[in-house]
């Protein structure tokens, strides 16, 4: 899989940008790892002081889209990826599958035992998605989530 992208200093932003704060970790897909995703989340959005709401929300997304790495694909890694503007909270999860089904939301039955992750994710999140990860290397499965009513995502890296 390919190295991740370091993120960006503050210090370095064009004039008029809006700073970003970011965390990027990987774990072996296995199913440890679901447990593992979910404590790093959950620990990085309360360092950067986001709300409980919100950081809620950001581990059943992560959780959901890792346990799907971890039974669904083939690979070795899954990455992810936690960034905000301020304004949204973007959580990406990159695989090493290069199977031709590309994730999508399912339609499960009220006795399936399966099938309601990225129902899910689609509830949770404003927005959603699946493209190819960089160098053609597996997918990226990204949800973006506002902060829930009366809670802020800051981007103060003194925070």
């Amino acid at each position: 899989m390919a190295p991740p992208s370091l993120p960006q200093s503050s210090a370095r932003l064009p004039a008029g940008a809006s700073p970003r704060r970011s965390g990027v970790f990987d774990l072996p897909a296995v199913p440890s790892a679901v447990r593992a995703a979910r404590s790093s989340v959950r620990g990085l959005l309360r360092r950067w002081g986001t709300g409980a709401g919100t950081g809620d929300n950001a581990v059943v997304v992560v959780s959901e889209l890792v346990t799907n790495v971890v039974l669904h694909t083939a690979s070795e890694r899954v990455l992810c990826r936690v960034s905000t503007d301020g304004h949204r909270l973007r959580i990406e999860v990159e695989d090493q599958s290069l199977s031709g089904t590309v994730p999508a939301r399912g339609c499960p039955g009220p006795d399936d035992q399966g099938g309601r992750g990225l129902v899910l994710v689609g509830a949770l999140s404003g927005d959603w998605g699946v493209r190819d990860a960089p160098h053609g290397s597996g997918r990226v499965v990204w949800a973006e989530l506002a902060p829930e009513p009366g809670e802020v995502i800051t981007t103060d890296p003194h925070l």
